[in-house]
């Protein structure tokens, strides 16, 4: 578990500052994104990394790990998003942005640690192509539950399919690595 843990805070690093350096770039544009806008960018890249996956072919010269990294930090955009509402404009600095990243990187870290206890550790013996699925699975769920506006009868609400996004992304990134 503690190999775990030095894994996923190196993957976290790594989308981290490319996060940051896209906020110096682009500035908080994404504050204006509603979750279903952030959803679908998500579902664009979890589409990408399974037709990666699946074809032989690639016309584009980027493999799965830009798209799991974009996964991640699109997900926590959402979970910022979930947190502060959508803005009309970038309304967030520099130092808010790196505050809300790491509380919500720390509380998807401590389920990730509570499940893996639970699970022992079982994503280890899975496929990188069965967490892009299980991804694409929770994609569906949050899309029905954007549809219900919400609404929900005895499931997990939306930040708890995000942070599951960003294990099962996590996860995928440690095994690519190995």
């Amino acid at each position: 578990m503690h190999q775990t843990s030095e894994q996923y805070n190196a993957v976290i690093a790594i989308c981290r500052e490319l996060f940051m350096n896209k906020m110096k770039d682009y500035g908080r544009s994404w504050r204006i994104l509603r979750l279903p806008s952030l959803t679908d960018q998500i579902f664009i890249k979890a589409q990408r990394i399974r037709n990666l996956q699946e074809n032989e072919v690639k016309k584009v010269d980027e493999g799965e790990k830009p798209e799991f990294i974009g996964i991640i930090n699109y997900c926590i955009m959402a979970l910022i998003q979930l947190e502060k509402g959508v803005a009309d404009q970038p309304d967030l600095s520099d130092k808010e942005t790196e505050e809300l990243y790491d509380k919500h990187v720390a509380i998807t870290k401590n389920l990730m640690e509570n499940k893996n206890h639970d699970y022992g550790e079982a994503w280890r013996d899975m496929r990188v192509s069965s967490l892009t699925d299980l991804i694409l699975q929770k994609l569906l769920r949050v899309k029905s539950i954007e549809n219900n506006k919400g609404e929900l009868l005895v499931s997990e609400g939306l930040d708890a399919n995000y942070q599951d996004m960003i294990n099962y992304a996590v996860f995928a990134l440690i095994l690519m690595n190995e």
